[in-house]
């Protein structure tokens, strides 16, 4: 087909949107501002080691996941479930809370919750694996705290498991996040892995990428907006278009829309390299309290290409610092003293990132919308995971729906 379909943005939705519009037999245009594909998913390659941008993992049960990528030839390294918990000077190992609450715990889970907490947990599991995707996000909205307090679970868990580890996962201290999102997210640990392709989280993007035959990728072509059918780069340029997909935050190339989009969620990633691992286990560490480490995680214990040189590998998360980056790595550095033991000194700075739009922050997280609410004129159409809920499986949920938006409109017009 001779139309012409633009889609800007070769992140995740973008890259899934192509994929659809190609076995509907056209061929799109990706404008990608970068130098690569994969938006906020994207590994470097520095000083021997592999940075993915910010802590990332994909979730095995995501439904997309399983529909666009080959799990087996990511070859992909999984955590073990589980944490490391660290409070204060102390730390403990809790495993496998999610798929058996009951058996796999041990007796140490008593310094994380109760014994009520265990059967909560049981319980909860058992619900959620009942429920459809679409039935958890089609229950009414609450701030995950209030929900796992409804829940029943005790102040002690939520302190020291749920806080640590869901903050992480949402990217905000307080679990204001929907409880259909923990909802969700709770139901895919219960039922996959935590994993990260053995290369990196770039590997995901780049497997999209190479399944595209017909789509044309422009990287280094920055959009400056879009006004009707016409796409106006930051050059100059001007391209006029049949279907237009919007594969980034819209506000950022349609000014009429700027403040209509919550504040998205921020984060800071920095690495550091040392001897060897403190953690020595493909385990994700839960830092407890109100320090600037929220986890911690070797990524060589995951997978050894994440380290080339022999030196282990440490990615750190930081959700909230003002702080410009040599007093934050002072600072980092000296709590991961305080809770691993390890002399400050040994800590070698590798890279840090700070992720301004990490995940978009909603007030009514959905699993799904319909073609008609990602269309805003007869031209024009969104993708992104800021429609849904922030995730790699709605990123992905978003650019297939764009793309059916626009099939369907050309369907209509024949």
């Amino acid at each position: 087909m001779d139309e012409k379909i633009y889609i800007i943005g070769a992140g995740l939705a973008g890259l899934v949107a192509a994929l659809e519009l190609e076995k509907a037999g056209f061929s799109p245009i990706i404008l990608e501002a970068s130098d690569r594909v994969g938006g906020r998913v994207k590994t470097d390659q520095i000083d021997g080691f592999l940075l993915d941008h910010g802590f990332q993992v994909l979730n095995t049960a995501y439904p997309e996941a399983q529909k666009y990528l080959d799990l087996n030839a990511l070859d992909l390294k999984k955590f073990t479930p589980g944490a490391i918990i660290f409070e204060g000077k102390d730390f403990y190992m809790v495993s496998d809370p999610l798929r058996s609450p009951l058996g796999a715990m041990g007796t140490l889970f008593s310094k994380v919750g109760t014994f009520g907490d265990k059967l909560t947990l049981v319980n909860l599991v058992r619900k959620l694996k009942k429920l459809s995707d679409e039935e958890i996000f089609a229950k009414p909205s609450l701030p995950t705290h209030q929900y796992l307090r409804d829940c029943g679970f005790s102040e002690q868990i939520i302190a020291n498991f749920f806080r640590p580890f869901f903050r992480g996962i949402f990217l905000e201290k307080h679990l204001n996040t929907s409880s259909r999102i923990f909802e969700f997210v709770f139901k895919m640990f219960a039922l996959g892995h935590a994993a990260v392709p053995a290369k990196g989280m770039g590997q995901i993007p780049e497997m999209l990428r190479r399944q595209l035959s017909k789509t044309q990728l422009y990287f280094n072509t920055p959009v400056k907006q879009v006004a009707g059918k016409t796409i106006q780069l930051e050059n100059g340029e001007l391209i006029e278009a049949d279907r237009i997909v919007i594969a980034v935050q819209p506000d950022r190339v349609m000014p009429q829309l700027q403040g209509q989009f919550s504040s998205p969620q921020q984060v800071t990633n920095l690495y550091f390299s040392l001897q060897k691992s403190f953690i020595a286990k493909p385990m994700i560490g839960l830092v407890t309290g109100e320090g600037l480490v929220n986890n911690l995680v070797f990524m060589d214990d995951v997978s050894k290409n994440y380290s080339e040189n022999g030196r282990a590998l440490l990615s750190v998360t930081v959700l909230e610092s003002e702080l410009e980056e040599k007093t934050l790595i002072e600072a980092v550095t000296a709590e991961l003293e305080r809770i691993s033991g390890v002399s400050s000194k040994y800590f070698q700075f590798v890279k840090s990132y700070h992720i301004s739009h990490a995940l978009p922050f909603l007030d009514d997280p959905r699993y799904s919308i319909p073609m008609t609410e990602c269309k805003i004129s007869d031209h024009v159409y969104l993708a992104g995971d800021y429609l849904l809920y922030g995730s790699i499986n709605a990123a992905m949920t978003s650019g297939r729906i764009a793309a059916e938006a626009v099939v369907h409109s050309y369907m209509r017009t024949y």
